[in-house]
Parts: structure tokens; sequence; C-alpha cells
């Protein structure tokens, strides 16, 4: 694998932003027959958690491994404090994850694919939270999302601040305007089951234990009602980096690598 360290200028962002990038350097498996891999090798695009940044995976997983072993280039950009939203005071995150950032990646490594079925979104906690709005919310973009101990109801999480909310504002806008907007998982998903376009798959885990095990329960029973495809899993375990680097094996597993979506 090749391990790429990007400093880049947003244009949605209006600043500088680093990522970390992990290739596949033998790309014999991905060639045409005229040994050709431009466009072909899928792409997981990896979201950190609220009190880290596009370091941590690489820092407390064995992520550079894995993805050698499952042929995946990995992405992993800075969303900051976003929780990769369009901040409703601040920076617009949610366009520089699902427009500006594929479409650069591309732009610097021909060899990744442009096709939604090769593109892939995954996260923990507050990424958890933005893999799977990913999911939801541009479908066009990522066919599989996983999210791992996410802040699944952030209407609720808003609400239960216990500071004087003002981060909460910046990034949500007023408490009493996040359930049933955008940015409300649970909404996104009422608005999939009931919209025409593609349909991603869904990955979730969460421990028995975590602060938000009980979130992560009440999305599931909504996802499944509305029949929209996921697959839920939950073991015991609390909100830390050991589960976390076990379960991202798992998401790999669990992603279309070496075959076709089905």
């Amino acid at each position: 694998m090749a391990l790429i360290e990007l400093l880049i200028r947003s244009q949605t962002l209006i600043t500088e932003t680093e990522l970390y990038v992990i290739l596949p350097e033998n790309t014999a498996r991905f060639a045409d027959e005229k040994g050709d891999c431009t466009g072909r090798i899928p792409t997981l695009y990896l979201l950190h958690g609220m009190s880290d940044d596009h370091s941590i995976w690489l820092r407390r997983t064995s992520i550079e491994r894995y993805a050698d072993e499952h042929g995946v280039a990995v992405v992993m950009p800075c969303g900051q404090l976003s929780f990769y939203t369009d901040m409703h005071m601040g920076d617009r995150y949610w366009q520089f994850i699902t427009r500006e950032l594929p479409a650069v990646c591309r732009s610097l490594f021909p060899q990744l694919s442009r096709r939604r079925e090769d593109t892939f979104v995954a996260g923990l906690s507050m990424g958890g939270y933005g893999a799977l709005k990913c999911g939801l919310r541009a479908p066009e973009v990522f066919s599989w999302a996983a999210g791992l101990s996410s802040g699944c109801d952030i209407a609720a999480i808003v609400q239960q601040n216990n500071d004087d909310g003002t981060y909460w504002q910046d990034v949500f806008g007023p408490k009493d305007q996040v359930k049933g907007s955008f940015n409300d998982l649970f909404a996104a998903a009422e608005d999939m089951a009931k919209g025409s376009g593609p349909k991603t798959n869904f990955y979730m885990w969460c421990g028995t234990e975590d602060f938000l095990y009980e979130q992560n329960v009440r999305f599931r029973d909504h996802m499944q009602a509305l029949g929209l495809p996921l697959l839920y899993e939950e073991s015991p375990g609390d909100h830390q980096w050991k589960y976390w680097d076990e379960k991202i094996q798992t998401v790999l597993r669990w992603l279309p690598l070496g075959k076709e979506e089905e």
C-alpha cells in the first residue's frame, strides 16, 4: 500500500485542509484486459469522531494493513467539529465531503473508480452520524454506508446538551428546528424510503454498554420499519477504539469488494 498525506486547498471550505489517502500498490487485480486500472479501484471514505482528526484511524487501528488485505483505497479527511454538515454558522463540510472531496480525489488519483457501486463511506461516533447521513442524503454518491457507535438522534443530542448551546446552534441552527430537518437521520430515512432514487446498503454496530446504544436501537427499528436495507449488529462494549478496530474489519468484509453489488 501507499500512504499519502495531502494538504489541499478546498474551494468549498475556502481554506487548506488535510487528509490521508491509502492506495493499493498492486493494481493488477483491478486492470482491464489492456492492463489499465484507471477508474477501477473501489474507495472507502472513512470519517473520524468528535474529538479526533484525519490521522486517528491510522494511529488507533491497523486500517492500512486491513485496506491492503481487501484491496481498497481509503480516504480519511479532516471534518473538524462539523458533524459533516453545512454548518449554520461555519463551513460547508457536507458539500466538501459529498461533492468536492470525491471529485478532488478522483482527479489526483485517476485510478479511483467514479462509480457509486465502488464508492463507500464509514465512520465512528460523530463520523458514524456523518457516514449514515451520507448514505441517506447522498445515495447517488455512496452505495454502501457503515456507522459504528453512531450519534443517530441528533435532535435528542442537541436538546440534551448541558452547555449554553452555542456550539450546537452554530452547527445545526436553532435546537427547536433540528428535528425533521435535513440533518435529522430519522427524517432522512423517511425521505429515502418514500423516494424513488437509489437505496444505499447500510451497516450499523454499537456496543451494548455504549452511551449511544439506545439511540442506535431506536434508529435500527426506524430503518427496519421503513424497509431500508440494513445489517445491524451489537455486542458487549462501550465507546472505545478496541471495538472500532475490530469492527472496521467487519465493515471491510461486508463491503462488496471483489464482487458485484448485491
